[in-house]
């Protein structure tokens, strides 16, 4: 047994086999390398004047808070939001569409809307609080919808030329906007109470998720069944309202890394 057989043996076990111990009594520097590894660690503990200064400055700016309210109660807010301002805006607007559609038409682009609204709900009551699941990752969510949403709008109606066409679809556009705007609003105070980790990505599915209230709105509405006018002016709220989403949640990130700097 040698002096690197004992160092060998240490690095692996700090209770030597017998041979390593015969060596260490016999050998100075093996002697002194285990008197060193079991000489125990003067332990620096803080006096209570100490401990006591640490729990006041912890406590001085605790209180309490709210528990987050459960995750089905929460879905249901998002839904009833949805559908309600839905609701009052085919009140206020009419539902001319449905009288031009076919059966087919209706309940496959209204069904459309309603799962991509469930699940982009279900997406942000898992968002609202950290370390929960997600079935389908958030960040390709909102895009998958939107392409999923013109890709039915493709199948379902033509492509035809329209002579005022700009014209019809800002109309749209300004018609449906202020259903978006107004759905976030109550959408954002529900989320602001929980801890949001990425603001971008929130942001971007709660743009979407208000801008589609916009959108089912005009598609229950709005008569002009041209392809081109629903994916530029209908799905335009939708995707305008998302984008609106993605800058403040980008902005929101930039702040507080801003000032985390600034802090640090």
């Amino acid at each position: 047994m040698k002096c690197d057989d004992v160092d060998r043996a240490l690095s692996e076990d700090l209770q030597l086999p017998l041979q390593a111990q015969e060596h260490v009594k016999s050998c100075t520097r093996c002697q002194q390398l285990v008197s060193a590894l079991n000489m125990p660690g003067a332990l620096d503990t803080p006096s209570s004047a100490t401990l006591r200064n640490i729990a006041e400055g912890i406590g001085s700016n605790l209180s309490p808070v709210r528990l987050i309210a459960p995750a089905h109660y929460l879905f249901i807010a998002f839904i009833g939001i949805f559908t309600l301002i839905v609701a009052l805006g085919v009140y206020y607007m009419g539902a001319f569409a449905i009288a031009v559609m076919t059966p087919l038409q209706t309940a496959v682009i209204l069904g459309a809307l309603a799962v991509s609204s469930g699940l982009l709900a279900y997406s942000l009551v898992r968002q609202r609080v950290p370390g929960s699941l997600h079935r389908i990752p958030p960040r390709m969510l909102p895009v998958s919808i939107t392409i999923l949403l013109a890709m039915a709008i493709a199948i379902l109606f033509q492509f035809q030329h329209e002579r005022d066409f700009w014209g019809n679809g800002w109309t749209c556009i300004r018609a449906g906007t202020p259903f978006g705007i107004l759905a976030a609003v109550p959408i954002w105070l529900l989320l602001r109470r929980g801890m949001l980790l990425a603001p971008s990505v929130t942001g971007a599915a709660t743009g979407l998720f208000a801008g589609l209230v916009g959108t089912s709105v005009l598609e229950i509405h709005c008569p002009n069944l041209n392809a081109w006018h629903i994916l530029v002016s209908h799905l335009g709220v939708a995707i305008l309202c998302t984008l609106a989403g993605l800058m403040s949640g980008l902005t929101i990130e930039m702040v507080g890394k801003h000032s985390f700097h600034r802090s640090s």
